[in-house]
């Protein structure tokens, strides 16, 4: 039986990787240690305004209110000083939150950066093997999660600061008494130590039952129109509901814990503890005067003491969330998938572009050969055709010729010398590459083509339109050159899309180009339309194309024809139809001929 998949969100993290995540997170606050190093300041400020305000009143009420002396102006003075306490708090209250708030932000943007980096410098072999959706969580969501991670530690610090100064201003009142508070404490940390191994557990299983839900409810979402046409809605919502109510019971499972083990204990803590400060102040009073004030403040302090817990044990949940961000986030940073290294002192110059195989052979998992002993030459302004069915091994072809994936065995030469010798900025620059389906980015049609090289100017992206006759549909659009392109160009027609990636590929002046089945999405009456257009483009220019439509590539000097990863036939067109072999084949069944 295949073993169940089970997500990062369930996988419990040991405490050594735990403590590797913290101090690899932390290392991203040092840049910030000004911001963070005032808000700690600040979170200590405002535990020593929480002391000295109901020591203000205790004072003004044992010496004034008890007595009767106090007088307007003692009043007014009181009051002025009290008000400006609550003022210089709610100040300190602010910096402390602004200044960590925007340390954190920072820090969380320096991740982020990181990891936006990081992915433009793999290899297509990572993204072959990831989803795009996980690598676009974890750039948002958990680089977001982050934020609420080191604000546990805030938590964390503002509650020891106010649990530690209330203690001291208990002990500086009565330390038998603030012995007896203290008192609660272990039990408190008894409760905290199991509510976050339990809630850890629970949590981990909800957060696993949600990124359930959530991959059911995005497949449903993208499949909804094979779902409908296939009546498999019944199913779905059936399929649906089980996920839901099993991340039901673990949400009622959660409320329970927080339920039971956050504020009602820390609660029945506090009023336990309360009751035990009055008993004993009632002790005393019984043989000795107690003074009003004192109680006061030693109540206000021993509600400073218990308050933080429950927001402490609440933050619990974020810290293990954090964690589990923090494992996912650099497990990104430090993948190795990168892309194909060229040489240090690569410096060639690609002049004529002559393209060369030599015995080349490439697996993309290092277990099964994709391309087995490929060789062949493409002499400068020839054409190369590649055919065969799907998996014989034409992209692969391209892919380790572009330099997406590393081949592994023979060599691969561009004008006599081995391709990593030619930095990656020079091989993009002189090698134009036209894919099947052509992508559109957010901006205008002149932007799509420049894609952002300053050094074309406007004439070169019109005279490139023109030269693919893309320029027809262009000046019918509202603003020409500078219409509107929606994300994915998805108001234009495939072919339209097609011609505008040619523009794209021309208007850099390549000196070998790359055909990836490039008509393929094109119909018939745009295709003949680009075909002279195709045919005065590869002029000069070394092209290798990889096509289904063998008319397309009729005219190409070279036909390799791959089956399995290897050439099993090479020759024109008419030598390969004389051959009557695999070529002879395919043309025979494009044509509709069933004779053979």
């Amino acid at each position: 039986m295949a073993q169940k998949y089970q997500s990062e969100w369930s996988q419990k993290i040991s405490t050594k990787e735990q403590f590797q995540i913290m101090k690899r997170l932390f290392g991203y606050t040092k840049r910030y240690k000004k911001q963070f190093i005032g808000a700690i300041i600040a979170a200590a400020g405002l535990a020593t305004i929480n002391i000295l305000l109901p020591r203000l009143l205790q004072v003004f009420m044992d010496r004034y209110l008890t007595k009767q002396t106090a007088t307007t102006q003692i009043l007014l003075g009181v009051a002025g000083l009290y008000a400006l306490g609550v003022i210089l708090k709610a100040i300190t209250q602010f910096a402390q939150s602004f200044l960590f708030g925007m340390g954190s932000e920072r820090a969380m943007e320096d991740v982020r950066r990181d990891l936006f980096r990081q992915l433009h410098r793999l290899g297509m072999r990572y993204f072959d093997q990831t989803p795009a959706g996980s690598i676009v969580s974890r750039v948002t969501n958990d680089t977001m999660t982050l934020i609420d991670y080191w604000n546990v530690f805030l938590s964390l610090l503002v509650g020891s600061f106010s649990i530690i100064s209330a203690f001291i201003a208990m002990w500086l009142l009565s330390p038998k008494i603030a012995l007896a508070t203290a008192g609660f404490l272990p039990i408190l940390l008894v409760i905290i130590w199991y509510y976050s191994s339990y809630s850890a557990k629970v949590y981990r299983h909800m957060r696993e039952k949600l990124s359930q839900l959530n991959t059911k409810l995005n497949e449903s979402i993208e499949g909804i129109t094979i779902i409908q046409q296939f009546r498999q809605e019944k199913r779905l919502t059936a399929e649906f509901e089980s996920v839901n109510e099993d991340y039901l019971k673990t949400r009622e499972a959660m409320i329970r814990t927080n339920s039971l083990l956050l504020a009602p204990v820390v609660n029945l803590l506090y009023t336990l503890a309360l009751v035990v400060v009055l008993s004993l102040f009632g002790l005393t009073a019984l043989h000795s005067f107690v003074a009003a004030g004192l109680v006061y403040a030693f109540t206000t302090y021993v509600s400073n003491f218990f308050n933080p817990m429950t927001n402490m044990m609440d933050l619990l949940s974020s810290l293990q969330d954090g964690m589990v961000a923090g494992r996912r986030i650099f497990r990104i940073l430090d993948q190795t998938e990168f892309a194909p290294a060229q040489d240090t002192d690569a410096a060639s110059q690609i002049t004529d572009g002559r393209v060369e195989f030599k015995h080349v052979s490439f697996s993309y998992d290092g277990k099964h050969e994709i391309l087995h002993d490929i060789s062949f030459i493409v002499e400068p302004g020839q054409t190369v055709a590649l055919v065969g069915h799907t998996g014989s091994g034409k992209s692969s072809i391209i892919n380790v010729m572009m330099r997406f994936y590393e081949f592994y065995e023979g060599e691969i030469l561009i004008d006599g010398q081995d391709i990593r010798s030619f930095q990656t900025a020079e091989l993009r620059r002189k090698m134009g590459l036209v894919l099947q389906d052509a992508f559109m980015f957010y901006g205008d049609i002149a932007s799509n083509i420049r894609l952002f090289n300053d050094e074309i100017t406007d004439e070169q992206i019109q005279a490139a339109a023109e030269f693919v006759q893309a320029d027809e549909f262009i000046k019918e659009l509202p603003g020409q050159y500078h219409a509107r392109v929606i994300e994915g160009g998805a108001q234009f027609s495939s072919g339209q899309r097609q011609l505008l990636s040619f523009a794209r590929t021309l208007v850099t002046n390549p000196k070998i180009l790359v055909l990836d089945e490039a008509t393929a999405n094109i119909d018939t009456e745009t295709e003949s339309v680009i075909q002279t257009g195709l045919a005065r483009l590869r002029q000069g220019r070394t092209s290798i194309a990889i096509a289904h439509r063998l008319s397309t590539i009729r005219d190409a000097e070279l036909i390799l024809v791959l089956d399995q990863g290897q050439i099993v036939e090479r020759g024109n067109h008419d030598s390969l139809v004389a051959q009557k072999g695999r070529y002879y084949e395919m043309y025979q069944l494009q044509n509709g001929q069933s004779g053979l």
